[in-house]
């Protein structure tokens, strides 16, 4: 009897996906029983057991969301609260047993948008061999907005029970399907490599201090991670009672929200995640917190204080992050004077271990500049490469750290303004490059990008089978991040391997803030 390649067998049963003749494909692969009615705003719990072998043919449901006209989502399945599936991508030729290197992806979205079924992380190339293969790629989908990120734990009683950083929780239940079932996919177990952009990233990152992800992935990635925006329990409860009132619920009358409609709180959802970065800029509604329990600690402070988990760690930026924001104009990356000084004022008052620059380092460090082009800058730094350069500095005292910094654009990204903005990357590292969802190509640049996608997917590949990124023959060796020399690999047209690339900065972002005018 022949056996079929497109069943793999779980913990849980049997699943029957695709194969093109090149790639094998499982969709809509179930890591935890459906969230709804009481384990709703719970822990995930394992799903039952299934014999008969089930169709893995077609995603499964993103979580439920927002839709913002300027960030227009193509999610790549319908959307429903039965959401905690991965995808899984190996090349035709893997078989069980192979023991692969694995990648798992977590989208990002603010921690309130996307899933793993957006048709730009289509794993195909990834895992398709050749130069760009040799991996199993995995997509997660987890819980995001109130559904995953809304902390109600404060509420607590002998009489009901909600649990603290579900979405957290999400990534962790599905590391550990992957450990215990990837290798029936041609995966190893022991060759998990997390990698996510900007919230998924942040998880990432996050995860790096979290005491129960230890043993989960040998390796990670952090493509512009918000690494600072985790708040504590204190926030997390004001915004639980900003929510309930949204809905017209009493705090003693909490319970109720687990009969609230999924539409109505994915409109609570979306109303706090707009009014948030208004009355407080540069802040995220809906992230990780500390809440002594999932996480004991700021994830950067943890790393500075060499309790982050010793993994090798790829981490970067894109040079021009905040461009795309100010396109979108969108709050959530603060450029006036103001909003910055309320945002560095913030940061402080929460991460008073955290350096921060005065107004007179600031313009030393951002000299010549209009003040308009300053505050993309400075909120550029802030956002995103300053809090990668600190976890950067203090995770390299327990693990290799490759930084990087992403600047190319294409002639299409130049004109808009918006250059090596915030995701531009993505389509490098999923080699998906010139799709339908992916107009950046219109006006040329494609010869050159294709080939930075290949390097970026050859370093990537190469780091999670070896847990160094080696790039193609001919390209220059990416040297580990040391204090000593801070070298930092800038991708462009070209590769270059550039040290003490944030001197300027790094000399500016050494005192707490004073005044911003």
């Amino acid at each position: 009897m022949a056996i079929d390649d497109r069943v793999a067998e779980t913990s849980c049963g049997p699943v029957r996906g695709t194969d093109d003749g090149r790639v094998k494909v499982w969709k809509g692969v179930r890591y935890a029983a459906a969230p709804v009615g009481e384990l709703r705003f719970r822990a995930p719990e394992p799903p039952e057991r299934w014999t008969e072998v089930a169709d893995a043919t077609a995603y499964g449901p993103a979580c439920p969301q927002p839709s913002i006209p300027n960030v227009p989502l193509d999610l790549g399945a319908p959307q429903g609260e039965d959401c905690l599936s991965l995808n899984i991508w190996a090349s035709s030729d893997t078989r069980p047993g192979d023991r692969k290197p694995v990648l798992v992806w977590l989208h990002g979205g603010a921690y309130v948008l996307g899933s793993g079924s957006q048709p730009l992380y289509d794993g195909r190339r990834l895992a398709g061999g050749g130069s760009s293969g040799g991996v199993v790629v995995v997509t997660v989908n987890y819980r995001i907005g109130a559904f995953g990120f809304l902390d109600l734990s404060s509420f607590n009683s002998s009489g009901q029970r909600f649990d603290s950083n579900i979405g957290l929780r999400d990534v962790l239940a599905a590391l550990g399907w992957v450990r215990d079932n990837i290798a029936a996919f041609g995966g190893d177990p022991e060759r998990v490599t997390l990698f996510g952009e900007s919230a998924g990233a942040g998880i990432v990152t996050t995860l790096l201090a979290v005491p129960a992800a230890a043993g989960l992935f040998a390796g990670a990635i952090a493509q512009s991670s918000p690494a600072t925006s985790v708040y504590d329990s204190g926030r997390a409860r004001q915004l639980a009672v900003i929510v309930l009132e949204k809905l017209g619920i009493a705090a003693s009358d909490v319970q109720r929200l687990r009969e609230v409609p999924s539409a109505a709180l994915v409109a609570a959802t979306s109303e706090v995640f707009n009014e948030v970065p208004v009355r407080n800029p540069g802040t995220l509604a809906f992230v990780p917190i500390v809440d002594g329990d999932v996480l004991t600690d700021y994830p950067v402070k943890a790393a500075q204080e060499g309790r982050s988990h010793p993994v090798p760690l790829i981490i970067g930026t894109n040079r021009n992050e905040a461009a795309l924001f100010r396109l979108m104009k969108s709050p959530l990356m603060p450029i006036t004077p103001s909003a910055i000084k309320s945002m560095f004022t913030q940061i402080a008052a929460e991460q008073p271990d955290l350096q921060l620059p005065t107004e007179h380092q600031i313009v030393a460090a951002y000299p010549r500049m209009r003040r308009k082009s300053r505050g993309l800058n400075i909120a550029t730094d802030v956002g995103f490469r300053m809090p990668s350069v600190w976890l950067a500095e203090g995770h390299s005292r327990v693990a290799p750290v490759y930084l990087y910094r992403f600047d190319y654009a294409t002639p299409l990204l130049k004109m808009f303004l918006v250059r090596a903005a915030h995701a531009t990357e993505l389509p490098y590292v999923w080699g998906n490059l010139g799709g339908p969802k992916d107009p950046s190509l219109k006006l040329g640049g494609g010869k050159t990008a294709r080939a930075i996608s290949r390097r970026v997917r050859t370093r990537w590949i190469t780091f999670a089978a070896q847990g160094k990124p080696q790039g193609p023959a001919g390209e220059p060796d990416w040297t580990a991040y040391q204090q000593a020399d801070r070298a930092c690999l800038i991708i462009d047209r070209h590769d270059d391997v550039v040290h003490d690339l944030d001197a300027r900065i790094q000399t500016a972002w050494g005192a707490e803030v004073v005044s911003f005018r």
